[in-house]
């Protein structure tokens, strides 16, 4: 016998239901997630990688806003650095330069290489920090790229408006083994998302692509995934306000 359960999770404009099925043997069914299964290990370190990888877009969701910035940190010719070791240091030193500044911001920084080029740049997406103190406390090279993040982003035609995933997904792909450590560094109090205790499903035939959840107050679904074995994934986004300026589909990374 089991029991099917439903979780949300909600991370700035997005919110993430899942509805799984829970033995009735289980005694607490606060912390219990479903147990994939996997073929060999290097399943398993996928899996590992796609979880983090989860948290890390839902952690940048729940931070960010189109009043946060993205830039792209580049290095001139006398200040190009060789290893992510020295390019850890300067970046350290860079965070730590702009959170005394201002103790309030939140920033997140990635390393990377160019796919052409092969030099070490940074990408860094930042809350509470003025374009003009960036660039002017950036002394290494030029900035590439400094604007606001987008009130609207559209995945597949959709628009999902203040949904970040792919931005977040595409930063923190940016990792390589060479770098090692974490795939980010980051300064400023960072939000959790809010996760709610799991309830159980009293639904007679429980939820499917054609019966999904109700969304919350001022949400759409945008997305659901399923399997065979019961398990259900729908994402809702806050409705956004109708895009004036849209000129085009494809999905926004900033």
């Amino acid at each position: 016998m089991v029991k099917t359960m439903k979780r949300r999770i909600f991370s700035g404009a997005v919110c993430e239901q899942y509805v799984y099925n829970v033995p009735s043997n289980v005694k607490s069914i606060k912390n219990y997630e479903p147990r994939p299964r996997f073929k060999d290990k290097e399943e398993r370190i996928r899996h590992r990688e796609e979880i983090a990888k989860r948290n890390h877009a839902r952690s940048f969701n729940n931070q960010f806003s189109p009043e946060s910035l993205f830039s792209t940190l580049t290095f001139d010719d006398d200040c190009e650095l060789h290893t992510f070791k020295d390019a850890k240091r300067v970046a350290r030193n860079f965070l730590r330069t702009l959170q005394y500044a201002y103790p309030d911001a939140v920033a997140y920084l990635y390393m990377g290489k160019g796919k052409t080029t092969h030099r070490i740049h940074f990408h860094m997406v930042s809350q509470g920090i003025p374009k003009e103190v960036i660039d002017g406390k950036w002394k290494y090279g030029s900035i590439k790229r400094i604007s606001n993040l987008r009130e609207h982003n559209y995945y597949d035609g959709v628009d999902h408006g203040r949904d970040y995933t792919a931005l977040a997904n595409y930063l923190f792909e940016h990792w390589t083994p060479e770098q090692g450590g974490h795939h980010w560094m980051h300064i400023g109090k960072i939000r959790k998302p809010e996760k709610e205790d799991p309830t159980e499903v009293k639904i007679y035939g429980g939820y499917s692509a054609k019966r999904p959840p109700q969304p919350p107050k001022g949400y759409k679904l945008v997305e659901v995934q399923g399997n065979k074995y019961g398990y259900w994934y729908f994402k809702y986004i806050v409705e956004p306000p109708k895009d004036t300026h849209r000129s085009g589909g494809g999905t926004n990374r900033a």
